[in-house]
């Protein structure tokens, strides 16, 4: 059966001059199907330079939502509407709204993982990948008012020293990992670099050798010459770990470590999705055009 829902797929893809991206965290076999797989940020570059008529996006409901303020002509679809993301539902754009209005002279640092409508109350975006870079693009003088990420916050503020307000937003899955269990691991496998994301809580940051993005984690350990890992972050990334360096060994640093939204999307709800064309994404303009300036300026830094 999964194969005939491959072959649909890929015969709709051409029909439809379609184009399927995924995010680390999607099922192996989404994955392996995707045109391009990436983090966050590579993700955004492509959807705005992709010359496909459709993107089919398997990941959350916020990143379809970029691809979409991004290139606004493309039909934009998920395969499951109901795929979102808890942290960034845990601002909506009027808070952030009130929030400004008590330090009129900050600037908004806005974490991609966020509604279009928070994008568009905000100064500049940033992924995991670039944050460093964003943070550090802004005046030395300026107030920094970081949304939603409050464990990607704290962590930005200690790398680039900067004074950072953060929103007490957190990404359920990587705030769930605690330090016991990475001392835990390390014990196991004294050997292994710890490599975790940086939406993990501080003091697990701090057990690491080093905080990084999906793409950074996979950039690492391409030119480490250590052979085992213990990897932080949703066990997605494991696919391509393996199938990328099958001469190096993989523990994933918490039991269970999934992200259960972006598990949402399956071989048979994308087929679907690409036969009828519905779940489309669709961002009122007056939103899109003020979310597309925080999301270029964060493309032009990158």
């Amino acid at each position: 059966m999964s194969d005939n829902l491959v072959e649909f797929i890929k015969k709709r893809k051409e029909e439809l001059n379609a184009v399927i991206m995924a995010h680390f965290y999607q099922r192996p076999e989404i994955q392996d199907l995707a045109d391009m797989v990436g983090d966050s940020l590579q993700l955004a570059r492509y959807a705005a330079n992709t010359d496909a008529s459709v993107i089919v996006f398997c990941g959350v409901n916020f990143m379809a939502e970029s691809a979409k303020i991004l290139s606004p002509e493309k039909l934009v679809i998920m395969p499951e509407p109901e795929a979102g993301c808890p942290m960034a539902d845990m601002i909506t754009g009027e808070e952030l709204r009130e929030w400004k209005k008590a330090h009129p002279r900050a600037q908004v640092v806005c974490y991609v993982n966020s509604s279009a409508e928070v994008k568009a109350e905000s100064d500049i975006c940033c992924t995991s990948s670039n944050a460093i870079q964003v943070v550090n693009s802004i005046p030395s003088d300026c107030q920094i008012l970081f949304v939603p990420d409050q464990n990607l916050g704290h962590f930005l503020a200690r790398k680039t020293g900067r004074q950072i307000e953060c929103w007490p937003g957190y990404c359920p899955t990587h705030h769930n990992v605690t330090a016991e269990e990475i001392r835990e691991q390390k014990a196991r496998h004294p050997e292994a670099i710890v490599l975790v994301h940086p939406e993990c809580r501080p003091e697990v940051i701090d057990l690491a050798d080093e905080a990084l993005s999906t793409g950074g984690i996979l950039k690492y350990v391409e030119k480490s010459p250590a052979r085992e890992f213990i990897i932080g972050t949703e066990m997605g990334l494991l696919h391509q770990l393996q199938t990328r360096f099958p001469d190096k060994v993989f523990h994933i640093a918490h039991e269970e470590f999934i992200c259960p939204n972006m598990k949402l999307n399956t071989l048979e709800n994308l087929a679907r999705v690409m036969d009828t064309l519905e779940n489309r994404i669709e961002v009122p303009e007056d939103v899109r055009v003020r979310a597309y300036r925080s999301l270029e300026r964060m493309l032009n830094i990158s």
